[in-house]
């Protein structure tokens, strides 16, 4: 490929590698100039432009990049459409996902114009997660390293998700007298959401003395039904001979491995009876924040072998006390798996594109905007609806006036997006593990569509920033994990989710809705192209 200024005589077929003006005609960077396209740039006077031209042998960016997405598809791994010489790959479920890093590597030294970035080997990841993109950076590559691409990874599979499987799991908790009934409680809960996300289930749960003997005979009887075990100790394990590695020997056991090289989650133990793990957890285990012991629980549901040495080779990347990537379970008593979501409908903005009439109020088949809005919001399995309004704050609460919804009103619209955004957050009850954003002016956003975004947050175990995609390319509505919620008050100005999405290191699920993710109607000729009408001003 060769690339620079081009005579417009010699520019018909090649790509424009920036944004050109002529005349009223607006050509996008990426744009195969045509002779018509040509002559227009001619008579606006311009003699030549930048731009790539074709070798023989050269693939363009959107083809080379499915190109290298096939050779990547393998199990449980799917590709998605290539845009601007992108292509994501996204799990077809959920589990745990495997990255062969010296595959990879060898794929990014073949050459600088095509990269490949993934999740980190181990991550655990949500039915429709990005887990990896692929991204052509010139306008085109020769088909010689894609051949070469090709070839390093003929015998090798780069990814793989390897899918939770439901178990079957025994809750021991040990007592001493210090022990609250209420902690034990808090801790059967915490571990229940974390089983959550693979499906699995406690049978049953057995409460016994702080002793080896009596943590042994309760292995010992769960054992009989029951897939895994789980031993939460009423004290620290400080010693390969203490409590819990000592009743995994009692029972016949052995043990595997005592401490871990990752904080929080030191001081847990695994071992084996029979073919049955026992998992002695550590005490912060007890929280939802992240730990080791989630890192353990995720491999032993997706069937990957852990063994002493791979919980020894954990350290690299093991310091997590400042990590907010994973689920987070909330604490509210009684809560089964389903992870309640709030939906908040930005209905705050001014309208400024408008030149005076509020776009909220616009009428879709008789209905304003921002009431269809709401009631496709209402109909969603959202456990309920803030409307947040600023902007012609009477006016937006007369067009959503008889519905079961709180009306919040948000003094400081004029300061921007960021000011919407924390007043939703503000006015997300405490009881909702997740807030999804649904701007006002979205017209072809569905209830089916709502739903696939809250059932995906779902399935991530609801610690996952959740967004809508037009083919590949970020959209709304969003949905956002409590565990971002400071974050979002943090925001200022003009500033939406999306700076907090590209900020943040939680992971990302994007669900693919078509082009009601990107469909707004900021514009009078937008509007009208929807079907709405303007009110009066």
């Amino acid at each position: 490929m060769r690339f620079g200024p081009v005579s417009l005589e010699d520019a018909v077929g090649s790509i424009l590698a920036h944004s050109q003006q002529a005349g009223s005609l607006r050509l996008r960077k990426g744009t195969v100039l045509t002779e018509d396209a040509v002559a227009a740039i001619a008579e606006a006077g311009i003699q030549s432009v930048i731009a790539a031209r074709l070798d023989d042998g050269d693939v363009t960016e959107d083809a080379a990049a499915t190109r290298v997405a096939k050779t990547l598809v393998s199990d449980g791994i799917e590709d998605r459409e290539a845009s601007t010489g992108r292509v994501n790959l996204h799990a077809a479920r959920a589990g745990v996902l495997r990255v062969d890093k010296v595959l990879v590597d060898a794929i990014n030294a073949v050459d600088p114009s095509i990269t490949l970035a993934t999740l980190a080997d181990h991550s655990p990841v949500g039915a429709g997660q990005m887990v990896a993109t692929i991204k052509i950076i010139p306008f085109a590559v020769s088909g010689d390293l894609l051949d070469i691409v090709a070839d390093r990874i003929r015998d090798g599979r780069v990814f793989a998700v390897h899918a939770y499987r439901s178990r079957k799991v025994g809750l021991i908790q040990s007592e001493l007298p210090t022990v609250k009934e209420s902690v034990l409680g808090k801790t059967r809960r915490m571990t229940e959401m974390r089983l959550a996300r693979s499906g699995s289930k406690i049978v049953e749960e057995l409460r016994v003395r702080h002793r080896a003997d009596e943590v042994a005979t309760a292995i010992g009887t769960l054992i009989r039904e029951a897939e895994m075990i789980v031993v939460f100790g009423a004290s620290a394990m400080s010693d390969e001979d203490d409590v819990i590695p000592a009743a995994i020997r009692n029972c016949g056991g052995s043990v595997e491995r005592v401490g871990m090289p990752v904080d929080p989650g030191n001081l847990l133990v695994l071992g084996w009876v029979g073919k049955t793990p026992v998992v002695g957890a550590p005490g912060c285990a007890r929280s939802p924040k992240e730990n080791g012991f989630d890192w353990v629980l995720d491999r032993l549901m997706a069937d990957i072998p852990v063994s002493g040495q791979d919980i020894a080779r954990m350290g690299v990347g093991g310091l997590l006390m400042e990590i907010t990537s994973r689920p987070q379970p909330r604490e509210k008593a009684g809560q089964s798996s389903q992870i309640a979501v709030h939906a908040s409908v930005l209905a705050a903005g001014r309208s400024s594109r408008m030149d005076g009439p509020n776009k909220l109020l616009a009428l879709f088949d008789g209905v304003p905007l921002v009431r269809r809005t709401v009631l496709r919001t209402m109909q969603s399995s959202a456990s309920g609806v803030s409307v947040i309004s600023g902007h012609q704050n009477e006016e937006v609460g007369q067009a959503v006036s008889g519905l079961d919804v709180e009306i919040a009103n948000n003094p400081d619209y004029a300061t921007g997006l960021s000011s919407s955004l924390r007043t939703a957050v503000l006015h997300t009850p405490e009881e909702a593990g997740g807030l999804m954003v649904v701007l006002g002016d979205m017209p072809g956003i569905t209830t089916k569509d709502l739903d696939g975004l809250i059932q995906a947050f779902e399935r991530s175990g609801g610690g996952s920033i959740v967004r809508a995609t037009h083919n590949g390319k970020r959209g709304n509505p969003v949905v956002l994990p409590r565990g971002v919620f400071p974050e979002v008050l943090r925001l200022e100005g003009d500033t939406g989710a999306r700076h907090l999405v590209e900020r943040s290191n939680v992971a990302i699920v994007d669900v693919e809705i078509g082009a009601a993710a990107s469909l707004d109607v900021d514009t009078r000729d937008a509007l009208e192209r929807a079907g709405g009408v303007l009110p009066s001003i």
